[in-house]
């Protein structure tokens, strides 16, 4: 069809290739424009949000320089079939690409005792791995972190804009659990455990 079109325009003497096209420059991405107002104050969304107690997870990847990875309590399965999960990062994170250019990550869900492991990966600009046993995830060789009750290997799938920001979705490669444990929970600022939220 489109080859028959092409034969027409020029056989009409009509021009089948666009003249080279000026884009205008790219706008810098935000999450509120200019000339918007936040709907809620900032430290207000912060306190109510607070009230959802999540888990805790490290997400990590291994690029050329060596091994990656951050603390992210928003984390999420996300579908069965295909089987996929998700996490949110802030776009301003120092990690973050380092992951993308890895393509593949591993989500390790941590237990209630390892609060001190989960404010390591906390930290920007640290040395995050020192004294950090892990071994290759099987799927994609992302850092396994030793002594974490679950581990979900992945591939970057998707990735979408959430505001400030960035939606990763990835493709469940291998994926693992003790069977056994507490998971970390965090709320309202707190790390914590079911007992102490009265689960």
């Amino acid at each position: 069809m489109a080859a028959t079109v092409v034969r027409y325009l020029r056989s009409v003497g009509a021009a089948t290739a666009a003249e080279p096209v000026e884009f205008l420059p790219r706008p810098d991405l935000r999450a509120v424009r200019d000339d918007e107002r936040a709907p809620v104050d900032p430290a207000e969304f912060r306190r109510v949000l607070g009230q959802f107690a999540s888990g805790v997870t490290v997400i990590t990847a291994r690029d050329a320089a060596g091994p990656a990875g951050f603390a992210c309590q928003s984390f999420a399965s996300l579908s069965l079939d295909p089987p996929l999960v998700a996490f949110m990062v802030a776009r301003t994170s120092t990690t973050w690409p380092r992951i993308a250019r890895a393509g593949v990550f591993c989500v390790n869900v941590l237990g209630a005792e390892q609060g001190a492991l989960c404010r390591g990966f906390a930290v920007s600009g640290a040395d995050k791995f020192a004294g950090v046993d892990h071994d290759p995830a099987p799927a994609t060789g992302s850092p396994r972190l030793a002594g974490v009750p679950a581990w979900i290997d992945c591939r970057i799938q998707n990735v979408h804009t959430g505001g400030d920001h960035l939606i990763v979705v990835g493709r469940v490669e291998a994926l693992g659990c003790a069977d056994e444990g507490e998971p970390l929970l965090f709320h309202r600022g707190q790390f914590g455990r079911f007992g102490r939220f009265g689960g």
